[in-house]
């Protein structure tokens, strides 16, 4: 079974009929039955945090889709450990001339770990470490 990983981006476009990268993260998701979807507890946890702010209805909207994420037997979760958050943190310090997060480094270990080359996201910061980003069009 082929793995993609699902990266804050593509949660937030899925949930938010308003983002620019809804209609394509919708379309994107209906082929996804033959592919197993990870993601991290961290990914989840930037997800909610980027909702903190839009109101009682997207943060509920938000809490409920962690819940069927995390009940969904296509979406592999990876935990959060000490050492994934010190690994995160060895790969930011590397990369002090780049712009990424520790949740986009965390996520970068995991993929490498698990061997996977393509992430749901736009996020070019994956192009840079060599990562096959799937909304690379224009919304």
């Amino acid at each position: 079974m082929k793995l993609l990983f699902a990266d804050t981006f593509y949660w937030a476009a899925l949930l938010n009929v308003r983002d620019a990268w809804h209609r394509q993260a919708v379309v994107y998701s209906q082929p996804l039955k033959q592919v197993q979807i990870v993601t991290t507890d961290e990914v989840l946890l930037e997800f909610l945090n980027f909702f903190s702010s839009y109101g009682d209805y997207m943060r509920s909207g938000a809490a409920q889709r962690v819940q069927d994420v995390l009940q969904n037997n296509s979406v592999r979760v990876v935990d959060q450990t000490h050492q994934s958050f010190l690994d995160g943190l060895a790969l930011y310090a590397q990369r002090l001339d780049k712009g990424y997060s520790v949740t986009d480094c965390i996520s970068m270990n995991t993929m490498r770990q698990l061997g996977i080359v393509e992430i749901l996201t736009h996020d070019r910061h994956f192009t840079q470490e060599s990562f096959t980003i799937l909304f690379s069009e224009e919304a």
